[in-house]
């Protein structure tokens, strides 16, 4: 087997499509549970605007099964380790699949802020992506709930999609400059935390703070801790910090620290788009290819 994709959304699939039409052999093992799965359409992706994740990732699914050298497994993959020049890569079942090179591209987890009322809206109007998502909202009245340093950015941007409060949750005071920017943005501060999220769910109709006033919201704004998963460490690829958390770091081809592994998506990017993502897995795929063809560069 040439190459091993693991992860089967945006990045995955297109790693996968630019080896399978050079002709290598892939397997590409995917558990299902994409990152994406809690959204009800693509917004912003250019022919898919509008069209569910899971919509887009089964049409390109099918598309590369049409190519006779791909294999798709099933599964989880829990373990991977390098092993006779190549590498291995254990799923939950117990199986072991092996090749000369890896592609991760299994995205990253999220860890949602503890607050009532926000895991049963996620990705629908609980959201961490304005270019994706914010357009739906209509204009209505947007929060932005910080959660790291640079939160202040995200709501200087959200005002072109809505009247937007920034909720500091008394952790994150933006300062001097970020402040003046709001100002001229017309961004509300507020430094009273946010303690629950108010209506239907899915639906959202504002926050309750902790001193008991309530913001009127139709959407809210998130930055999740992220994690790229065991994989990428268990290989020993180096990583980075991202303002969510680590990223796996890569160079402009998609090849991690570690000779023949290669990342692609939200695992190894600062910035999650669906449009990034299959374009930096397409671009994993192109350096997977030259590194079989003209051996390893590091």
């Amino acid at each position: 087997m040439d190459a091993i994709v693991v992860g089967g959304s945006f990045a995955g699939l297109s790693a996968a499509m630019q080896l399978a039409r050079a002709r290598r052999h892939v397997t590409l093992i995917d558990a299902g549970l994409p990152r994406n799965r809690f959204a009800e359409a693509a917004h912003g992706f250019l022919g898919q605007d509008g069209v569910a994740p899971h919509v887009i990732r089964a049409a390109a699914r099918g598309q590369l099964a049409a190519y006779p050298s791909v294999r798709f497994v099933d599964a989880e993959a829990v373990a991977a380790e390098a092993v006779d020049g190549g590498f291995a890569v254990t799923c939950a079942d117990g199986a072991t699949h092996r090749s000369g090179r890896l592609i991760l591209a299994t995205g990253v987890r999220d860890e949602l802020p503890v607050l009532p009322g926000l895991v049963e809206r996620w990705g629908r109007t609980v959201l961490h992506c304005p270019y994706c998502h914010g357009y739906e909202l209509g204009g209505a009245p947007v929060g932005v709930l910080a959660g790291h340093a640079k939160s202040a950015h995200q709501a200087a941007l959200l005002p072109d999609w809505g009247p937007t409060t920034f909720f500091t949750q008394g952790r994150y005071e933006p300062d001097a400059e970020q402040a003046a920017l709001l100002a001229a943005r017309g961004v509300v501060i507020e430094r009273v935390p946010v303690v629950a999220l108010l209506g239907e769910a899915p639906g959202l109709i504002g926050v309750r703070l902790e001193d008991g006033r309530v913001v009127r919201l139709g959407g809210l704004f998130v930055a999740p801790r992220t994690d790229p998963g065991p994989l990428a460490r268990q290989l020993g690829c180096a990583m980075d910090d991202g303002f969510t958390g680590p990223l796996v770091r890569v160079d402009a081809m998609g090849q991690t620290t570690v000779p023949g592994v290669f990342a692609a998506g939200d695992m190894a990017a600062m910035m999650h788009n669906a449009t990034l993502a299959s374009a930096a897995g397409a671009m994993a795929g192109f350096g997977t290819h030259q590194s079989l063809v003209l051996g390893l560069t590091r």
